[in-house]
């Protein structure tokens, strides 16, 4: 369960769980988590280093000042400007009457609130997050059927319960959680990588929505290799090193200001 939340979002909730607790051990994470003592290590090693907590004996406590507080709290906010940034150059490419893919995720959820004002628009996702934002604008809306998945605030599909092909799906901006130019885009969950694959397949144009720390990284479950993927939109601070990889590639880079 918790292997398939995005590590940022991970580390939030061990937070949150921390400031009610003060002091946890690694087994009630490991098991409020759903994740693997590993994966559970790796998030504590990044929050240390941040030092949001203090690693004891068998477990973790909170560091007692707020120095940690405020870095969690810049981060977001600097986070938060890059995804508005590309939220923002995904609204330019979507024309009057379109009919969109918008996936779950924070970078494509920034989306929902670029195009909030917009009129003629078909919105089609799996998003909870995203049918909340646009659900009084005059965007006309279409959700995905299937399980919830609580930690994603997403529904996923099932191909009994939603006829996919009947959707005609111009573009498709959906969220990645590594990137390679050797193996594509991948992410942490099965059950979102397969509603992901099939929208893919389907949508006549596909966008990837993804900050520059999702460069050069492989995650669990490979979604699609890079032939499918059409753009990827991304923010100013992706490294010259990409760009330039990017440039030999068919898949388009575009870079917000």
């Amino acid at each position: 369960m918790g292997e398939g939340m995005f590590p940022l979002e991970r580390r939030e909730r061990i937070m949150d769980l921390l400031k009610e607790k003060k002091v946890l051990k690694h087994a009630e994470l490991t098991e409020e988590l759903g994740i693997s003592i590993d994966t559970l290590r790796r998030d504590l090693n990044i929050l240390s280093e941040n030092r949001e907590i203090e690693k004891i004996y068998g477990g973790i406590k909170l560091v007692e000042d707020d120095f940690g507080e405020s870095a969690m709290a810049d981060r977001m906010v600097s986070r938060l400007e890059e995804k508005e940034n590309i939220a923002r150059l995904c609204n330019e490419q979507i024309q009057e009457g379109d009919c969109i893919y918008i996936d779950s995720g924070s970078t494509t959820y920034q989306l929902a609130k670029a195009i909030k004002n917009r009129k003629n628009l078909t919105v089609v996702t799996n998003s909870l997050p995203v049918i909340t934002e646009l659900i009084n604008s005059e965007v006309e809306l279409i959700i995905i059927g299937g399980k919830i998945r609580r930690h994603e605030s997403s529904v996923v599909a099932y191909d009994y319960i939603f006829n996919f092909d009947e959707l005609n799906i111009v573009k498709a901006f959906i969220c990645a959680s590594g990137i390679t130019t050797e193996r594509g885009i991948s992410d942490y969950n099965l059950e979102e990588a397969v509603t992901r694959k099939k929208i893919i397949e389907l949508s006549k144009e596909v966008y990837v929505a993804a900050d520059h720390t999702k460069f050069g990284k492989e995650v669990t479950v490979r979604i699609a290799p890079l032939e499918k993927i059409d753009y990827i939109v991304t923010d100013q601070h992706v490294s010259s090193h990409w760009i330039e990889e990017f440039s030999t590639c068919k898949t388009k880079l575009l870079v917000s200001e």
